[in-house]
């Protein structure tokens, strides 16, 4: 009786002490590579910023957990009788914790990968018994935003029914249709990946009549490794198209441009030299931008609140698919004047003092667009950031550029990350940047302590992106 009282304590208290390390575990994704990395890299995730969010599978996880880690310790207190070994197979096992839970996840991982192919089959057969127009979007840039900016503009004619947030995996996608999908006449997906063959188990999924292929460049280098690798995963989506099925690529970008001429379907092209649609005379300003929008040889003036060159061409995009399907060129330029900016994207929280939040992720080119932005408001200008990460190799070198860029626009930085704070430093430093205008914070309190002593009513701020506190 002691031994179970003493058993049921001990794992209660070892639950307790492995919370630390469940948010470290679902931040990764629950891959077991990137959370094992991220322990052994001291990368734990003990910040305010993430809250463990206690999905289905976290619970069945944590209880399974639980009853194996009871088990373990009743073994201990059970057979063990001399009390000095007792103590030490007690930390050694709180030592092991990671290890413990890389255990139990393989052991739970077949009940998972069933439960997920019963969901997935389930959207699937919801998906094949409507007929509706499925519209799928993917890209390394600008793909929430474009999503967010064609559903307003389909709004106008159909209903439309997008995944929210960023629901861009398999699960995402499929709670998306399981859970909003109803008497809608479009499903648009945003489609995410870290990996060669993630495109192609979410089209697969949707199987879309529509694919919007947005910029695509270095992002997520860290798992792809190539841009080459990159580019493949993203053309996954045009594989996976219905057989009448139409692609729409944004040329802004040299490999989207690149997969655009590969695709021998039924294709357009925006934001490029003889596209289908493109924006000209465009004047942009910190309130928005005006320009002439070009769909199949046709213009149309029009207008938005949205800053940014990036905007512009993602508005286009969205555009020339709204405009294939049969929405009024009056209601598209009526819903770009109407847009609203995607939260944490380019968006102004404050107007005194200004605070532009485009903290949501962020990229080589997206920081160097919200650069751009900035440059267009008078008064001090400061931007609060981490700089870039998961660009494997090339991420000491493009958190130096990024350091070069900042320096030729802003009065001050604050550098929230310590993995890029070097790098950034650096590169300000290089362009003559003066250090005493820089800048640490690991801290929100501290950073928040900082801007009290810089900002004015005069002042402009850019939250330029924003890591989960598996990054310090």
């Amino acid at each position: 009786m002691t031994a179970l009282i003493f058993t049921c304590a001990l794992s209660l208290l070892f639950f307790f002490w492995s919370l630390l390390f469940f948010k470290t575990y679902q931040l990764s994704q629950y891959q077991i590579g990137k959370f094992l990395d991220d322990i052994l890299a001291f990368r734990f995730a003990f910040g305010d910023k993430n809250k463990v969010v206690w999905t289905k599978r976290l619970v069945r996880f944590s209880i399974l957990y639980f009853l194996v880690s009871f088990g373990l310790f009743f073994v201990i207190t059970y057979f063990i009788y001399h009390i000095a070994l007792i103590v030490l197979n007690v930390i050694v096992v709180f030592l092991l914790a990671p290890i413990l839970m890389s255990v139990v996840h393989y052991i739970i991982l077949p009940l998972e990968i069933l439960i997920k192919k019963i969901y997935i089959l389930r959207a699937r057969a919801k998906l094949g018994k409507k007929k509706i127009i499925k519209i799928g979007i993917t890209g390394s840039f600008g793909k929430t935003s474009t999503k967010n900016i064609l559903t307003s503009i389909l709004e106008k004619q159909y209903k439309v029914c997008s995944t929210p947030l960023n629901y861009n995996t398999e699960m995402g996608i499929t709670k998306t249709v399981l859970g909003n999908l109803d008497d809608h006449d479009i499903f648009i997906a945003e489609m995410g990946a870290r990996k060669r063959f993630d495109i192609a188990k979410v089209a697969s999924i949707v199987h879309p009549n529509i694919a919007i292929l947005t910029s695509i460049g270095k992002a997520h280098l860290q798992s792809f490794k190539t841009l080459s690798e990159i580019e493949k995963t993203k053309y996954e989506l045009c594989e996976n198209l219905s057989k009448d099925g139409k692609a729409i690529f944004n040329g802004d970008s040299k490999s989207t441009l690149k997969l655009y001429r590969k695709f021998a379907g039924n294709k357009f092209l925006t934001n490029a030299e003889k596209a289908f649609a493109y924006a000209k005379n465009v004047q942009c300003s910190c309130d928005g931008s005006k320009f002439d929008l070009v769909i199949d040889g046709k213009e149309f003036k029009a207008s938005t609140k949205l800053l940014g060159m990036c905007n512009i061409d993602n508005i286009v995009t969205a555009a020339a698919c709204a405009y294939i399907l049969d929405v009024p060129a009056k209601d598209i330029v009526d819903a770009i004047k109407m847009l609203e900016p995607t939260p944490h994207r380019l968006e102004i929280l404050s107007k005194t003092p200004i605070v532009i939040d485009d903290s949501y992720n962020s990229n080589e080119v997206g920081f160097s667009e919200a650069l751009e932005v900035l440059s267009k408001f008078s008064g001090k200008k400061i931007v609060v950031t981490p700089g870039i990460v998961e660009l494997g190799k090339e991420q000491k070198s493009v958190n130096f550029k990024i350091g070069c860029q900042i320096a030729d626009v802003a009065d001050f930085i604050v550098i929230m990350n310590e993995i890029n704070k070097n790098d950034i430093y650096c590169g300000a430093i290089s362009h003559n940047f003066n250090s005493k205008n820089i800048f640490f914070a690991n801290t929100r309190k501290k950073q928040e302590e900082i801007l009290k002593l810089l900002v004015n009513e005069k002042t402009v701020i850019l939250f330029e992106n924003d890591l989960p506190d598996n990054y310090k």
